[in-house]
């Protein structure tokens, strides 16, 4: 009975959250996407604690309810700029996670290999289930541990590297010892010979030091890829949680964690794929820690960034009918949305076009600029992706850059010598004008010239962007 309730719990649950998935990929369906994963992972823990060969139920409970209370504090205090080093410090968790238990699993294996019949017959919960495997069982069952460890390793010290540098505690440039790539080889093959040798033995040692080896190749390969990669970094080391998640699952016969770990691992997976690609960037070249580099100097920005008043801009606005909007990572430091959104209403009031254009990399984190903009209650109808707008530039009068910088850089279809040479991005320099709304003269995250801001048709708006906007708020008639 409890085998079957479990089953069928852990079935419903797995629906649950590949729903939430398929959810999360719309903005009118998130919010009921967010529910159907609460309840799923709810439905998850409960089966789990009543489940065969539970036990600990209080020592459960309290940790349940003190996980809670930190999960709801931190909910409650972290701003949405913090969200992506948020969502790295969680993936070390996860990774964190995946260590203990695959140690867990190699203690349980190494005492259970010398008692006798009596005392294996005796043993309940995980110890029993590991107790009833064969040979060939335990060996499969030591793969998976060592897999489990291995990647949760990297997951765990690779994702501290990448909330040290979202967070500004770790310089965000590439760094990477002498030898680079070849210590992150080594180790990699190290850690490849160590699991023949833990197959063969079931070693403490072997596993100690693979440890180590694969802690050392989280922190090299992160420490390796530089600011401009840091949102591509996110969405990798959600994957390589997954994989570490469905690695437990695997040492525990968990089959919720079999399924959840692979869905988020390989969603993962493909969401870097696409930034990847939407950065022009080579995917084997970022998650091994940036391979590649620029083939000579980059081209030099002639001429001066002329800067304009409220007064200017807002004249501006009110004579176009068309206008597109590009918000990018200054938008969220300035917590500016609200604003702008007020702006949006006001212009479209008067009739005028009004649009946002979507790079997929906007921001430190897949979704930011989408998130912020539903936060703020812009119509989703004008809020448009990159590959959808980018054409209609040329027939737009006005152009607003807000916190934006790489996405809108032509240098990357001007100079083949730029870091981002070849990376699709936001023609907004097509527009009839283009306002940049910008705190200083700064070359922003990644360290990157923008030639945007030279251009004879651009017009620096400086200061923070939400005092700029909320300037223009009452020019608008």
């Amino acid at each position: 009975m409890e085998y079957g309730f479990t089953t069928a719990a852990y079935v419903v649950a797995a629906v649950l959250i590949i729903q939430s998935l398929g959810g999360l990929s719309g903005q009118e369906s998130a919010k009921r996407a967010v529910w159907y994963g609460i309840v799923g992972m709810a439905l998850a823990i409960a089966a789990t604690l009543i489940g065969p060969g539970a036990g600990n139920w209080f020592l459960s409970l309290i940790m349940i309810a003190v996980g809670g209370a930190i999960g709801y504090v931190v909910a409650q205090r972290v701003q949405m700029t913090e969200m992506p080093q948020l969502v790295a410090a969680m993936h070390s968790l996860v990774g964190l996670a995946a260590v203990f238990i695959g140690f867990n699993t190699h203690i349980e294996l190494a005492s259970i290999a010398g008692m006798d019949e009596t005392a294996r017959a005796a043993l309940t919960g995980f110890a029993a289930k590991v107790a009833e495997k064969t040979a060939v069982e335990v060996a499969i069952l030591r793969v998976e541990t060592f897999l489990g460890v291995f990647i949760g390793a990297v997951t765990f010290t690779g994702s501290v590297i990448a909330f040290g540098k979202l967070a500004g505690k770790v310089d965000g440039k590439a760094k990477k010892l002498p030898g680079g790539h070849v210590l992150n080889a080594g180790a990699a093959i190290i850690s490849l010979v160590l699991l023949f040798v833990y197959l063969q033995s079931g070693s403490t040692l072997a596993l100690l030091v693979m440890t180590l080896a694969a802690l050392f190749i989280g922190y090299h390969l992160i420490m390796g890829i530089g600011g401009a990669d840091m949102p591509v970094v996110v969405s990798m080391l959600n994957s390589y949680s997954g994989w570490a998640a469905a690695a437990i699952g695997f040492s525990l016969s968990n089959d919720l964690l079999i399924v959840v770990g692979a869905l988020v691992g390989s969603s993962g997976a493909i969401l870097s794929y696409i930034m990847c690609k939407a950065m022009n960037r080579s995917f084997i070249s970022v998650i091994l820690g940036g391979f590649g580099g620029t083939t000579g100097p980059a081209m030099e920005v002639t001429g001066e960034q002329i800067a304009i008043d409220a007064e200017g801009v807002a004249a501006a606005l009110n004579d176009a009918d068309s206008i597109i909007i590009i918000p990018g990572y200054g938008m969220a430091v300035a917590q500016a949305q609200q604003s702008v959104s007020e702006l949006t209403r006001k212009l479209r009031a008067k009739g005028k076009n009004v649009r946002f254009a979507i790079h997929p990399v906007a921001g430190r984190l897949p979704g930011h600029m989408n998130v912020l903009l539903a936060e703020a209650k812009v119509p989703y109808d004008i809020v448009l992706e990159m590959d959808e707008i980018n054409e209609d530039f040329p027939e737009t009068d006005v152009a607003i850059v807000i916190g934006s910088n790489d996405i809108v850089n032509p240098a990357a279809q001007e100079d083949p010598n730029s870091p981002i040479a070849g990376m699709p991005v936001l023609e907004c320099w097509k527009a009839k004008q283009v306002f940049v709304s910008k705190r200083g003269q700064g070359t922003g995250y990644s360290g990157i010239e923008n030639p945007l801001f030279f251009k004879e048709n651009t017009r620096m708006f400086y200061g923070d962007a939400k005092k700029s906007i909320d300037a223009l708020l009452p020019m608008i008639d």
